[in-house]
Parts: structure tokens; sequence; C-alpha cells
């Protein structure tokens, strides 16, 4: 057995190969050969790629790149390897954060885990270790189905070919065309049905459930609705169950009434542990919400819910919760099933449609149903799972039982081929100088998934052709042609020479290592022309929510008219664009771009996420996106501005980025510097007359306890013996940013 496959089954505990784990083995993994590798969550892929990570990094002495969807997942990942294969020697580093960053000390390490976002972005940068990669894995490959990830993966992965080919080992679960990855990829096509654990898929109708593959059917009680009755008698059994709904409005609802039953089963110390849990979920956040205390409160009952609206800190206390057997049940939305891994005994898939605007209500694909239902059965623990669609009526159960239980998923189709995903990536290819003509241009495209997929070229060709004229026109790209030569005696070889060369202007590559649309940069640098050296806060932060980076805007309710007319009054005069016509049809999106704005505002304005949350229905989780998306693009504001020669203006971008990191108004810039002190404690101080930094050396160490406490006193004394010079402390944090 060859060594790196042995360290793995010795380090996972593990004395024999599983079927799927033989197969990929065979198939010439370990030889270098390219594989997709499709088979049912949980069948043990994970360890095939931990076979060729060590066979990688130990025996040939390169570098692993493992590709992961969503950051949630990247520190999973990273905290796994880590544990498991420091001991070798093997240094682990996960890279998920600036995009605007080439991570030099990436270069010390053997394996690295990064989204494919910020991979992409490392490649922007030019990292100059790309030759020392030996292996890329490729989690869920699946996603290149996705319209906002896929085109993203499917250019990085195309570069990765062009530039080093290394061996490309992609994972996903069973899809219907993973061939036809495989045949692009140039790689051995390896499938297995697979499961650990065994799957009953469940119909539920008419207070029964009836299985595939065939058991006794459960019968229901009819005490309470069915979804409680289901998680009642998991609990009963003594095991836990996931249950997925289609809005956040449905998991806090239904955790509430199934705490109601679930309580009924906890043990003393299980409510203790849940104490915890519940305080912790209250203190994650300087002030807490209403949908805080409610999570808080469910919690305590040993049901949680989960969705987009919580913090990534209160998403990892409940998922940890979970894991240890404490919280019994969680009530999601599908987005869960994507993420970490947390498999239950039994997943109920309550909601088999969703509202989308556009389309209205619709079922949920295959592939995503069977995602949620691959979280069924816990290796290790369960020796089968059980996953339940509910059905409404006969003839809904014969179409659940037919497309979902029995169906295929849906083939997996490239996205690449949309103006915005091409704008960006074509530009990052003409930067980074991968493609220097347009001949190079659509070469290189004519090796993508899409490509592969359409086989007729001509429409993504006049595409590619349409997107290097718009951004000659921004001045992004520089093209020269050739002198035409009219010599009627040249060879179709000669005339083919005739090509196009582009390269990208100082201000293209810049835009392009931001990583934003370059349509984005185009009205910014607009917007910018039309400004003088002073921009108030909300014009800026109004520049910014124009930007499809900013998209979904708020929409407008029948209470928010009065404060946006306002709003659209008073800045009228210094807006960067006129006001539309009401009946333009650029006038709604303007004007929930003002709304989104004065969100933005609002929390600058050191206003609570609980008055938030009640006012604009924004819950912190979304908070937080939206102000991490507003500060990377009042970044990229900075750097453009800079690149434009309008210094004047940067030093009021510089605090306005600072407020919505921190949520404070302008005076508490000097204090929120220091670790330990929040929005709040910042205003307390402020309050307490100490306004700077000079005047937290002059208080006594007594006087400041009595305001922020003892224990952070102590530290902030400490940190002012190494601050000499407050200016260059802000700008250390603008630096951060």
């Amino acid at each position: 057995m060859d060594n790196a496959v042995e360290i793995v089954m010795e380090k996972s505990g593990i004395k024999s190969l599983n079927p799927v784990q033989k197969k990929a083995v065979e198939a010439g993994l370990l030889e270098g050969k390219n594989m997709v590798l499709a088979s049912p969550t949980a069948s043990g892929k994970t360890l095939v790629a931990e076979f060729a990570i060590l066979k990688t990094i130990l025996d040939k002495g390169m570098k692993a790149v493992y590709i992961v969807p969503l950051r949630a997942l990247a520190s999973e990942k990273y905290e796994d390897f880590k544990e498991k294969y420091s001991s070798l020697g093997i240094k682990t580093a996960l890279s998920i954060g600036d995009y605007d960053q080439s991570d030099p000390w990436l270069a010390r390490y053997d394996l690295i885990i990064v989204t494919s976002e910020k991979f992409d972005s490392l490649l922007r940068h030019g990292i100059p270790w790309i030759d020392k990669i030996g292996l890329v894995v490729i989690d869920e490959i699946h996603l290149l189905n996705d319209p906002g990830r896929g085109p993203t993966l499917e250019i990085t992965i195309t570069k990765l070919r062009e530039l080093v080919n290394p061996q490309i080992l992609a994972l996903s679960a069973t899809i219907q065309n993973y061939k036809e990855i495989a045949e692009w990829l140039n790689a051995v096509a390896v499938k297995s049905d697979y499961r650990p654990v065994k799957l009953y898929k469940g119909v539920y109708l008419d207070r029964k459930v009836f299985y595939y593959p065939e058991r006794p059917e459960l019968e229901i009680k009819d005490e309470h609705s069915p979804d409680v009755e289901l998680v009642e008698h998991t609990i009963t059994m003594g095991k836990q169950a996931l249950v997925f709904v289609s809005t956040r409005r449905n998991t806090e609802s239904l955790s509430k009434n199934l705490g109601k039953i679930v309580k009924r089963y906890l043990k003393p110390e299980e409510r203790e542990e849940l104490k915890k849990i519940s305080e912790d979920i209250l203190n994650a956040i300087e002030k807490p919400t209403a949908q805080c205390e409610k999570l808080s409160n469910i919690v305590l009952d040993g049901i949680a819910f989960h969705h987009a609206g919580l913090t990534n800190e209160q998403r990892k206390i409940i998922e940890n919760g979970f894991k240890k057997g404490i919280v019994k049940a969680i009530v999601a939305t599908p987005t869960l099933a994507w993420g970490v891994n947390l498999p239950a005994y039994r997943v109920v898939i309550r909601d088999l449609k969703r509202f989308s605007s556009g389309y209205g209500s619709d079922y949920i694909p295959v592939l995503e149903i069977h995602q949620m239902m691959g979280r069924a059965g816990r290796p290790k623990y369960d020796d089968s799972g059980e996953a339940i669609l509910m059905s409404k009526n006969r003839a809904e159960a014969e179409f659940v039982y037919d497309v979902y239980v029995m169906g295929e998923p849906e083939k997996i189709q490239s996205k690449l081929g949309v103006e915005p995903v091409l704008r960006m990536h074509i530009l990052a290819l003409i930067a980074s100088g991968i493609t220097t003509t347009k001949q190079n241009l659509f070469n290189f495209f004519s090796k993508t998934f899409y490509a592969y997929q359409y086989e007729d070229f001509e429409d993504l060709k006049n595409k590619i052709e349409k997107v290097v004229e718009m951004l000659k026109e921004w001045n992004f790209v520089k093209g020269e042609k050739p002198p035409k030569n009219e010599n009627p005696f040249r060879t179709a070889l000669d005339i083919s020479k005739d090509d196009e060369k582009l390269e990208s202007t100082l201000i293209g590559k810049r835009v392009s290592e931001l990583y934003i649309d370059p349509l984005t940069a185009h009205y910014i640098i607009k917007s910018l022309e039309r400004s003088d050296d002073k921009i108030s806060p909300f014009v800026l932060l109004h520049m910014i929510c124009r930007t499809i980076e900013m998209k979904p805007l708020l929409s407008i309710k029948k209470n928010d008219v009065e404060k946006i007319n306002e709003l659209l009054s008073n800045y009228e005069k210094e807006f960067l664009e006129p006001i539309p016509n009401p009946w333009d049809i650029e006038y709604d999106d303007y004007i929930c771009a003002i709304k989104t704005a004065w969100l933005l505002y609002e929390w600058m304005d050191e206003t609570g996420e609980d008055i938030i949350l009640e006012n604009f229905g924004v819950a912190p989780g979304e908070l937080r996106v939206r102000l991490n998306n507003g500060e990377w693009l009042l970044y990229a504001l900075h750097e453009l501005a800079l690149l434009l020669g309008r210094k004047k203006l940067l030093k009021n971008i510089k605090k306005v980025m600072l407020r919505l990191k921190y949520g404070v108004r302008e005076e508490l810039l000097p204090l929120i510097v220091l670790k330990g002190i929040g929005r709040v404690r910042a205003r307390m101080l402020y309050n307490s007359n100490v306004r700077s930094l000079s005047d937290l050396r002059k208080i006594p160490l007594e006087s400041l306890s009595r305001i922020i406490g003892p224990k952070l006193a102590k530290s902030v004394k400490e940190q002012l013996n190494e601050i000499k010079d407050e200016q260059k402390i802000l700008d250390e944090q603008m630096m951060k940013l």
C-alpha cells in the first residue's frame, strides 16, 4: 500500500478503504491522474483528497491547494487538516480574506486552503509560488452550476491548467454529467453510490411516511403539526434532527413551536450547558437585538434556528452545540446544507418550494434537495439515516417521489457567458498578462467548460469582442492593431498574424486587483470627475450603493417615503448624479440605493443593531455582509481616487471607511482603534470626557476601571504604552482595512 495512504488511514483511525476510496486509488489517483470523483455526501471523498495531498507534499515536494466554496467550510477544513497533519511537519495555511493582497507568506506553506474567489485574486496578483503547485483539490465542483460562484471557479480552473497544469482532483455529489466535466478536465471519471450510513428517503403524506428503500411506514401522531411530531419522534429515539424550511421567518416560528415540546426531554446537565450557549449567543454582539434574544431564549429549550441573519459567531456557537449533542434540533434555511459538516439522524425537508423574484414560487432544484438529504445519518453514530420530504397532497407526493427520491439531479451547466462575469475576468486575463492578444483571449475561453458544453463558440466570441471594446472605451485596456498590409500574395498564415495586441492600462490593472466589476470602477471614476474635493459621508455611501456589488438593495416600504423624500431634498445639490425622473427606469434603483445608504449611515451614527433590525428589517448577519461590502467598495474608491490624483479626498474617504467599520461618529475614531473598545465603550468614555488617547493617558487607572471595568482598563493602559502617535495608529487601522 502507498505510504501516503497508510499515513492517512493511521491518522483517521481506519483499517481498510471503503469502495469509493478503493475506486479512486485503483483509477490512478496516486499516479498523478486528473480525477472527477462523484459520490454521495459522507461517502469518504475527503480522505481521497488527503491521499493525494500527502502524496503531493511528502513524495513530490510540491504544494497542494484545496479550493472550497464557502469561508465557513474553508475554516473547518483548515482546523481539521492542521490538527491531523502538523505532527508530520506539514504546514497548513488558510487564505480567505483581503482580495487586494498576494499573501506572500503563503510561499512557506505546503497545504493552502482557499475559496475560489480568493484564489482567483491571488492569481491576479501574480503569486511567485504558482509553479510549486502540484495538486489542486476542488471541493463541490458541481457549484460550476451556481450563477454567483460558478464562473469564478471555472475561470480559475482554466487559468491553472494554462499556467501550470497541476493534477486536479474534483469532488462532487452525485451529478448527472460528471463524465462531461471529467472530459473537459482530461480526467478519469469515478462514480460510486456507496454510502457508509444507509439513507432511507421518506415521503410524508396524511400522517404517514413512506420509505425508499422499503421499510415499515412511520405513523405520525396528530397531536401537533407533522413537522413538530417528526422532530419529537426523533428526540424520543435519542437522536437529532435538521429541519429545512424556505424562509428566515419560518425558521424562527417553527423553532419556537418545537421548543415547547423538546424541552420536556432535556436532562438537568443539558439544561445547564444550554444556559451557557444561550449566554454566548447574547454576548456575540455588543447590544443584542430582538432576534438575538429570541434565539437565546429558544436555545434554552434545546432548539435553534439557523439562517443568514445570524452573525458568524452565533452560527458557530449553534453548530458546536449541535455537534456536541446539546442542541437537539436545528431549523434552517437551505444554505446550511452547503456549509459546514453538520449531519443528523433525521433530516426533514418541510418546504419544497421557494419564492424568487421574477419567477414566483417554484420547486427547489433536485441537486439542492439531494444536498439537504445528504445531511441525514451520522457516520460513527448511526448505521442509517432518514431524509423525509413533506408533501401536501397525493399529487405532490407522486411528484416528490418521482423527481426527488428516484430522479437524477439536474445537469451542471456553465454560467460563464454573461456580460458582468466576462467584464471582470477578461480584464483580469489581460491585466495579469495571461492573454496578450485578442486571439489569445479567444483561445483561453475556448478551453473553458462553457466552450466545451456549447460547442458553437461564435456567440461567446461576439460577447468577448463587445466586452473588449467596452474596456477600451473606459480606458482600462489598450488595443494595438498591426499596420494593414494589402499584399495579395500573403498566405492565410500571414493574415492570422494580424492580431490585435491587448494591454491593460495602469488604472485597468488596479481595477482588476481591486476585484470589482469594471462597470463599478467606471461609475466611480465618472462620479469622481463630477465631484469637488468635499463629498459628504452620505453621498459617498450613496455612490457605493449604486454599484452592482451592493445588490440586492433594500426595498422601499410605505413608512420610508417621508424619510426618503427628506434625504433627497437635503442632498439634492450634492449627489454626484442627477436624481432621475420618477417615471425613469433608473428611478427605483436610485431610490433603493438611497435607503441602503440610509441604513449604512444609521450604523455610522451609532444606531444599535436592535433598532436597525426593527426599522430596516436587517438582522445582524445580513448587516455584517452589507458593511463588509461597503468597506471594500470604499477601499476601492480610495484607491481609484489616489490613482486619479484626487489626494484631497483621501482623508475624507478614510474617515468614512473607519466609521463604517466600527459604527461610530467621527469624534470616537481616536478611541475605537484600541483593542477591546467597541462602539458602546467608546461612547461611554466620550460621555465621561475621555475623548482622546491623551485623555486616556491622563485618567487614573482606578477612574478608568469604573467606566469600562478593571480588566479592560488595565489592557488599555498597556496598549497606550506602545502608542506614540495617534495619527499613526489611525493610519495603521486604515491599512488593516
